[in-house]
């Protein structure tokens, strides 16, 4: 594992290099008498990039190769911008997207497939002298943009809270989907955003978890805990008042599991963005057999995957769409 220190616009930034092989050696085969397995297809297929998509495609790897064992997997989380970067350049076979592609992209041969769906969701610590009154207030988009964009609210004070204690704003230091969609929210950037720049989505839960006065924003995947379905300790979603009406109603209160704010989500109660489809991006429409028949299983097969790994599946009308673009 790698450590790099860079310097971000406000501050130092480390950077932590995340990567997984994954090799015949990594799985055992299934006995046939139980699960064939077809050995028609061989190769190795190699991914990058955004870490929202990272644990499912994981997840989709390890079941294909059962299916298909010459099939041989090299993945990294390395966010967004740079999987896109990677599978533009010929690098990588998939990039894994997780924010709108740009046009100038397009024009380089971008072609994605999506095949699935999440949100990122504002975070603070638990540990905030203000935690009571922020969960039961929440906090309005406008106030969000003043602590994220326009730098006028720098205390929990302002955006409710009893205690008058400094705000410290973390954002990502890397190319980020993540980062992006949370400043499309605002209309917005992601170099627009303010903040103390943290590499990767784990880094960025960190850095909050570890300030009681914290705030930032992270994928769902690295904020609940997949066996529990709660939040992890330490962080916490901090609620958005959807409504504006300066307080959490129950309609709005889907936070407590994973379980109930992808349903949010999936229902459009959660705000989109936010809320985003995450895909596999390919430089020109894929053409190896065995990438092919890997996207039509995640798309087919793979789906029973996605409820329990904290993603939202997409509607069977999208699923039929992408499958067309691969056929």
């Amino acid at each position: 594992m790698k450590k790099l220190i860079l310097k971000n616009k406000l501050s130092l930034v480390i950077l932590t290099t995340v990567g997984i092989a994954i090799t015949a050696s990594s799985f055992v085969s299934p006995k046939p008498k139980t699960t064939p397995v077809a050995d028609d297809l061989e190769g190795t297929i190699s991914i990058s990039g955004a870490f929202a998509l990272y644990p499912i495609t994981v997840k989709w790897a390890s079941e294909f190769k059962k299916l298909h064992p010459k099939v041989t997997f090299n993945i990294s989380a390395g966010g967004a911008g740079k999987g896109i970067t990677d599978a533009l350049s010929g690098l990588v076979d998939i990039g894994l997207a997780s924010r709108d592609i740009d046009p100038s992209e397009v024009k380089k041969g971008a072609y994605t497939v999506y095949v699935t769906k999440d949100a990122v969701v504002p975070t603070f610590n638990t540990g905030n002298p203000d935690a009571a009154a922020l969960l039961a207030k929440g906090v309005k988009r406008d106030q969000f943009l003043s602590v994220f964009v326009t730098g006028s609210i720098t205390n929990w004070k302002q955006l409710g809270g009893k205690v008058s204690v400094p705000i410290h704003v973390y954002t990502r230091s890397d190319a980020a989907g993540a980062g992006e969609t949370w400043a499309k929210y605002f209309g917005k950037k992601q170099e627009d955003l303010l903040g103390v720049g943290v590499y990767g989505d784990p880094g960025l839960a960190q850095a909050v978890k570890k300030d009681v006065t914290g705030i930032g924003y992270n994928n769902l995947a690295y904020l609940y805990d997949l066996k529990t379905r709660k939040q992890i300790p330490g962080i916490s979603v901090l609620p958005i008042d959807v409504n504006g009406n300066g307080k959490i109603d129950p309609s709005e209160n889907f936070y407590g599991t994973i379980d109930q704010l992808t349903e949010a989500i999936a229902t459009g109660r959660y705000p989109s963005p936010p809320a985003r489809n995450l895909g596999f991006l390919f430089k020109g429409k894929p053409k190896k057999k065995e990438l092919i028949e890997f996207v039509k299983y995640v798309l087919t097969s793979g789906q029973k995957f996605v409820d329990e790994n904290g993603y939202i599946a997409l509607s069977n009308a999208k699923l039929q769409e992408e499958l067309k673009k691969v056929n």
